[in-house]
């Protein structure tokens, strides 16, 4: 069974979506621009004490604890380099009973592109630098093919439980 979700016209013809892309360790990725809230500047992070790896600290963003991941550790990689285009991009993921506000770190937002849902292939068995189970699928750009990722799947059970009491936490202050 596909993973691919179509959004269909009135007329039954699938309708193109669209996706923010960015650039991390020089390769192209994307998510839906639904569950993305808003694009930050990076700034400074309040690292959180035995937290995974891939949780690089935590924002406060209009008083709310915004946890920030590293997609750099998360994919198995390095830590990622800060430099000037470096930025936070805000998501709202789907957790079992409620929507979770997380923040990734990308090297640099791109564009927002159309992709036509004919244009979409399955993720490649191998070859990608992601697991399989992230990636939503290649969309096909021109010539290119870009990542799009499964954002929901990239951070497992125990890291949105983490991340949970790391936003839920009472009296915390991130700072920013």
């Amino acid at each position: 069974m596909s993973r691919l979700i179509k959004e269909h016209s009135p007329n039954g013809a699938p309708q193109p979506r669209q996706y923010l892309t960015f650039t991390l360790a020089g390769e192209q990725f994307a998510v839906g621009t639904l569950s993305v809230k808003e694009i930050i500047e990076y700034g400074r992070l309040t690292g959180v004490p035995m937290m995974p790896p891939s949780i690089r600290g935590v924002i406060n963003l209009r008083g709310a604890v915004v946890p920030v991941i590293d997609l750099g550790v998360r994919f198995g990689g390095r830590q990622m380099e800060i430099g000037r285009r470096t930025c936070i991009v805000i998501l709202e993921v789907d957790q079992v009973a409620e929507r979770q506000v997380i923040g990734i770190l990308v090297d640099a937002v791109n564009e927002v592109l159309e992709i036509d849902p004919a244009a979409i292939e399955p993720p490649p068995a191998f070859g990608a630098h992601v697991r399989a189970d992230f990636i939503h699928g290649m969309g096909k750009v021109g010539d290119r093919f870009i990542i799009l990722l499964d954002i929901g799947h990239v951070l497992s059970v125990n890291e949105l439980a983490t991340l949970e009491k790391v936003s839920g936490a009472s009296g915390y202050e991130a700072d920013n």
